[in-house]
């Protein structure tokens, strides 16, 4: 009889401790994802290509991958790399530190395109690189729009005249990023002030649509 009591009794309290404890927990995780889903979405990634690579070993051939990523903050900054392994996964996971760890900083004329024409070469790679009045949009194909969208550029015109390789478009493009420079920078190093920089530059814009 004592036992019969006794059950209830222990039952008439709080919830188990259990399951108090389960509940905090998941409100802990709860609190600490959209942190961690905060810091990621900071970058924009883009999986430019991804190949499957074969190496020849005894008894037969060991298959892996190769992924190539782009990485920004749609801010001016951006970076590529490439990585290597036996998943899909892992490449891209490599892919991605490697683009983090190599990010370059682009100078933006007004936050949304380049201050100036550039053509960038890497190997067999040659690629022309234009700004563009604001409305023009990402005209470019393939690596180099990946490039443009994860670095924050609205308005650009850009052209491949040499290979197709993904590899070399993108080094080709980075190498041409790499000799952006801005009107305060130029008026700087030429000991001149900007507005006069920006003045010439208005004079070759406007002889070039005429």
């Amino acid at each position: 009889m004592a036992r019969t009591q006794g059950g209830p009794s222990r039952g008439s309290g709080g919830p188990p401790r259990g399951e108090g404890g389960g509940e905090r927990r998941r409100r802990g995780d709860g609190d600490r994802q959209p942190r961690e889903r905060d810091s990621e979405s900071e970058f924009a990634e883009k999986l430019v290509s991804i190949n499957r690579v074969a190496k020849v070993v005894k008894g037969g051939r060991r298959f892996g991958f190769a992924a190539l990523v782009v990485v920004g903050d749609r801010k001016g900054r951006v970076g590529y790399g490439s990585g290597k392994a036996r998943e899909v996964p892992e490449a891209i996971r490599k892919a991605t530190e490697q683009a983090r760890r190599g990010m370059i900083r682009v100078p933006l004329r007004d936050g949304r395109t380049l201050h100036h024409d550039i053509i960038g070469r890497y190997g067999a790679g040659e690629v022309l690189v234009r700004a563009a009045p604001a409305g023009t949009g990402i005209i470019a194909g393939g690596p180099m729009r990946a490039i443009f969208e994860a670095l924050g550029v609205q308005d650009v015109v850009a052209k491949s005249v040499g290979t197709s390789n993904p590899h070399n478009m993108i080094k080709a493009t980075f190498e041409a990023l790499q000799r952006s420079v801005s009107p305060r920078s130029v008026a700087a190093r030429r000991g001149k002030k900007v507005s006069d920089i920006l003045k010439g530059r208005e004079v070759a814009d406007a002889a070039r649509e005429q």
